[in-house]
């Protein structure tokens, strides 16, 4: 089975009237200020999966700063894991800075939805108050025993849209600040993956992380494959194409000339999802409070 880890689905009144978002939300205007970003729902999103053989995807919305935003596009999220149970996962999304943050989890835990994330604070990156602003979001997802995908981005390179202020030790801090959590750090954790050819600590900080491929191929060649495996395992790595950033077939040319073994490809694609998510046979059942 092919899951694809990392998807952003949104619901037709803001994908028709994007401008009127801006206003409060300078992280969304900022990403997806031009035409030219596209903004996907899900007949989109489904009609890529069937022509990549995609068999399901973990579908979010955006880190909103406003309450009435996330809260809708959450509604949207859920509404589309209802109509589309055996192909879409869903996470629910908001900003983590959002004094509603950990209700909003709550609700949509309850409502259905199967882990948290992508969040991210844009402007502020993994400062010690962002991290401060997780406490509770955090005590909530392991109550609930569901993962929880962070935006995480390399500290050297290129400026992009979306490119967040931080560095290889605020991630590291991230992570040690919540141990009993499994989280998944999007666009390879940054490159924090290579200091687990440390001796000592970091291999144990890294227990509960995983990383996903998104947006692999504008940051890394495809060698960041079999490197990452080599050095955190290839049971950590998770699939996830950013979705409508890029199509799945430019990382299956990838990984297709990473030079990694079949098998460790099938675990990548899908197999890893399955194990994170507990899904068996086929069958998705979302983690239950205490589970």
């Amino acid at each position: 089975m092919i899951i694809d880890f990392h998807t952003h689905l949104f619901p037709p009144s803001f994908r028709e009237n994007r401008q009127r978002l801006f206003e409060g939300e300078p992280a969304f205007r900022m990403i997806y200020g031009s035409a030219q970003a596209k903004l996907a729902g899900a007949s989109d999103l489904l009609r890529h999966m069937d022509e990549a053989g995609i068999q399901k995807s973990i579908v979010f919305g955006f880190p909103w700063e406003k309450t009435a935003n996330f809260q809708r596009h959450n509604d949207y999220i859920m509404d589309m894991v209802a109509r589309y149970p055996d192909r879409f996962i869903g996470f629910c999304c908001f900003s983590p800075l959002s004094f509603q943050a950990a209700r909003e989890a709550e609700r949509c835990l309850r409502g259905g939805l199967s882990g948290v994330g992508e969040l991210a604070v844009y402007a502020g990156g993994m400062s010690r108050s962002v991290v401060d602003a997780y406490v509770d979001i955090m005590a909530v997802c392991h109550e609930w025993n569901v993962p929880v995908l962070i935006h995480t981005n390399e500290p050297v390179g290129h400026h992009y849209p979306g490119k967040a202020p931080m560095t290889l030790r605020e991630i590291y801090r991230f992570i040690k600040s919540f141990p009993h959590n499994r989280l998944v750090l999007a666009h390879w954790g940054g490159g924090i993956f290579f200091y687990a050819l440390m001796r000592k600590e970091v291999r144990d900080v890294l227990k509960n992380v995983w990383f996903d491929t998104a947006a692999s191929p504008f940051l890394y060649r495809p060698d960041v494959y079999r490197l990452a495996g080599e050095l955190v395992g290839y049971e950590k790595i998770l699939f996830g194409t950013d979705y409508p950033l890029l199509p799945a077939k430019r990382y299956f040319q990838e990984m297709a000339s990473s030079g990694i073994s079949e098998e460790n490809k099938n675990r990548v694609l899908g197999g890893n999802a399955e194990d994170l998510l507990g899904i068996a046979s086929g069958n998705h059942k979302p983690n239950v409070k205490g589970g």
